[in-house]
């Protein structure tokens, strides 16, 4: 492994490592604090002053393009935005070839991809920090804004109970999971069969049903039914998932709970107009956050 900039957790001498953000597991529960705490924080200073992040995006979305602007703005630096078009990820240039490209101007490489493994790779590459704006097995930036909403809700994380109904085995929902267990929420899974979180993590039960999973739950949480690259899945999983709605009678099981879900949301399919519309509903604050726990993971991955 060759010489990466950054600083050790453990404050011994030697090698300097690169604070790569790839799953939240991979953080531990030192680094996930350590983030959190940056994200409640406005006054970080400008450390990207006179420097570029590069955005690459192989999937769209609103909320990762706008938050990560922002975050990156926020901390003096300069957002390139990145289409896939433009790198070919895999297929025009290998993603090391990306990777040691971007590394060249930027002093983050922040890449949205399809395939995991290719983050893994333009880690590897480069001394240039890396960080995962969403891939096919993790979405650590969703998961610190979701941590830090549910702690502006509740007030604590540690003991926080949190259901999440739907399908378990994406990538929002393992990074939640992930999330959880390191802090010590406690968070229910409600899912059909084969539709469930494959990894076993202390904290995080798995159950079959949803009034099961809220039963004194703080948060209720969902996400899309079928996901970028899943088309021809969809008749299958919108038949299996149908029972999981997050509707009225659902929520009034718990009537204390607030209401989360990632975005894009598919009104009528995981959740009803009148819950995420309702009263209870702290989307948008969740969505807002997006930007402020990118801000905390930008800071942390310099070494804040």
């Amino acid at each position: 492994m060759a010489h990466r900039r950054g600083h050790r957790h453990d404050g011994e001498e030697g090698e300097e490592l690169v604070r790569d953000l790839l799953t939240i597991a991979a953080l531990g529960r030192q680094g996930l604090e350590e983030i959190l705490a940056l994200s409640e924080r406005s006054d970080l200073g400008r450390p990207l002053a006179g420097k570029g992040v590069a955005l690459v995006f192989q999937k769209p979305s609103a909320r990762t393009r706008n938050s990560m602007e922002m975050a990156v703005v926020q901390l003096g630096g300069h957002p390139i935005y990145i289409q896939k078009e433009e790198v070919g990820l895999g297929t025009r240039e290998s993603a090391e070839d990306v990777a040691r490209t971007l590394a060249c101007y930027h002093e983050i490489i922040a890449a949205r991809v399809m395939d995991h493994r290719d983050l893994e790779t333009m880690a590897a590459a480069t001394d240039t920090p890396v960080l995962n704006m969403l891939s096919d097995r993790s979405h650590p930036l969703q998961a610190l804004a979701d941590l830090l909403t549910v702690k502006q809700l509740t007030g604590r994380i540690a003991g926080a109970k949190l259901a999440y109904v739907g399908d378990g085995d994406n990538n929002v929902c393992r990074s939640l999971a992930e999330a959880a267990s390191l802090l010590g929420a406690e968070l229910t899974i409600a899912s059909p069969e084969g539709y469930g979180l494959p990894d076993r993590l202390d904290g995080v039960t798995q159950v079959s049903d949803p009034a099961e999973a809220v039963e004194g739950a703080e948060i209720v949480y969902t996400d899309v039914w079928v996901s970028m690259g899943q088309d021809a899945e969809a008749e299958t999983r919108l038949k299996a998932l149908a029972p999981y709605q997050v509707g009225e009678a659902l929520m009034a099981r718990c009537t204390n709970a607030h209401f989360l879900h990632c975005l894009p949301a598919r009104r009528g399919e995981e959740v009803s107009d009148a819950v995420i519309d309702g009263p209870r509903s702290a989307v948008w604050r969740q969505a807002e956050n997006r930007m402020h726990s990118a801000r905390g993971a930008l800071a942390w991955m310099l070494g804040a």
